[in-house]
């Protein structure tokens, strides 16, 4: 066996059983660990902290993070440059660690930054014309973010002469005017939008699927968007806090622009033929599922919305590695050539279908509690018009994802005759895990639905 191989999948195998022990040691003693690296002012450190909500993403980062490290072990096996590929892919993984674990905001901006620079060469791994055109506009999107995001740690500094993020915020009433308030908060929220991908900020995602298959697992499930949507919670909820958001009644624009994110991706989505750029408009989607759960700024839609990072995750890192078996067993990379693909990869297009239904909400799929406590937050702040926006959601989730798989599994085509053609194992045994833990955490709500509800009442009372 050769070591150097699986170097990465070790790495990141103690580093996700590290990450676990400590989140949960925090969790059952309900003291947070807090750690200052570099003390810069008596305001300004470089400081770590284990919180509920960061636990809850480094968690759920450094598992997927060892998945994706198997998969690309097969994905990589024949690739040039492997080392440069999992020197950055592991770098990567830290500054996320660094992003979940940040105990005030000018630390989260270092390590957001860091992110950026240490995804661009994954983005750009294969050095294709499309590859680097994709890395430049990812790098000016995500530098133009960035600067809103300083932009809004100086405003918010100004205001409080304090970056520490805390459970009921550092902003109140009168810590400025209202207008002051009210144009911070939508400053973060165009910074950390871009890596969330609120329409209109989200053209670089699809974009950026030129990248190998693993990278783009990891910027759609964990990594880059996760950090944005991440963002905007930590801004909403551990700078500002429940009681000023309704004071300033921005939950309902930020939700109203969610749901047109919402919409607008999906029907985007159904246009696309190309399989990997369907899969990224339907993250831009159910991204804004996550930003409509925090805008409603009550209990039940903030556990829907962080359900649903843990959901999503799930789900969409199952699609993309499904995505990626198909385009490396048979070169296919549009929809319209996939007729009768599930007689040649069977499994793979099971573990797709499985995904596919989670997406939609269908139980006993995980999607479905993402959408069920979303639609009590609707009903609770009295707008069911969000409840209608989810329903359409996910009518047209269903309307791209079934075409899909109709024609792979019912319809003939040139791989009706073809011998079966599933990945290595590697690769499909990672993709048949996290598809069977779709189905798992559908049916085993025990599992995660008390981990959200702590998460939740760290912010929120219920």
């Amino acid at each position: 066996m050769n070591f150097k191989k699986i170097l990465p999948s070790l790495i990141t195998a103690i580093t996700a059983i590290l990450v676990l022990i400590l989140v949960n040691s925090v969790y059952t003693s309900e003291e947070f660990l807090q750690f200052t690296l570099i003390e810069i002012t008596k305001d300004l450190s470089i400081s770590l902290k284990i919180d509920p909500l960061g636990g809850f993403f480094a968690s759920l980062a450094s598992v997927l993070w060892f998945f994706t490290s198997l998969y690309a072990t097969g994905y990589l096996a024949k690739k040039e440059r492997q080392s440069t590929f999992f020197t950055f892919f592991l770098l990567s993984l830290a500054v996320t660690l660094g992003i979940s674990f940040s105990a005030n905001l000018f630390t989260f901006y270092l390590f957001y930054e860091l992110l950026t620079l240490t995804t661009y060469p994954l983005v750009t791994f294969d050095k294709s014309k499309e590859a680097e055109r994709a890395g430049v506009i990812y790098l000016i999107y995500s530098f133009a973010g960035a600067g809103f995001v300083l932009l809004g740690m100086f405003l918010v500094y100004s205001m409080t002469g304090t970056l520490d993020f805390h459970h009921q915020g550092i902003l109140a009433a009168g810590s400025g005017s209202d207008f002051q308030l009210i144009a911070t908060f939508f400053i973060f929220i165009i910074g950390f939008g871009v890596k969330a991908a609120i329409i209109p900020l989200h053209s670089w995602l699809p974009l950026a699927m030129a990248a190998p298959t693993p990278v783009s697992a990891l910027l759609h499930a964990v990594a880059v968007v996760k950090a944005g949507i991440f963002g905007i919670l930590r801004v909403m909820y551990s700078i500002y806090n429940v009681d000023l958001l309704q004071y300033l009644n921005v939950g309902i624009i930020l939700s109203i622009i969610a749901s047109f994110t919402i919409i607008i991706a999906s029907i985007i989505a159904m246009k696309q033929d190309v399989l990997k750029r369907r899969l990224a408009y339907s993250t831009i989607s159910q991204l804004g599922y996550i930003t409509l759960g925090a805008g409603m700024v009550n209990f039940a839609g903030f556990s829907g919305g962080v359900i649903h990072i843990f959901n999503h995750a799930l789900l969409k890192i199952t699609l993309f590695f499904c995505a990626g078996i198909i385009i490396k067993m048979t070169g296919k990379k549009k929809i319209s050539e996939l007729k009768g693909v599930g007689k040649q990869l069977p499994l793979t297009m099971t573990a797709f279908t499985l995904a596919s239904i989670g997406m939609i909400g269908i139980l006993p799929l995980n999607g479905f509690i993402s959408k069920w406590y979303l639609v009590e937050g609707s009903l609770n702040i009295g707008a069911p018009v969000f409840f209608g926006v989810l329903m359409l959601s996910s009518f047209l989730n269903a309307c791209y994802f079934f075409p899909i798989i109709s024609q792979a599994f019912f319809k003939e085509g040139v791989f009706e005759k073809s011998k079966n053609l599933e990945a290595p194992a590697a690769m499909l045994g990672p993709t048949l895990v996290l598809a069977l833990a779709c189905l798992f955490f559908g049916i085993y709500l025990d599992f995660s639905v008390p981990l959200v509800q702590t998460v939740a009442s760290y912010f929120i009372s219920s």
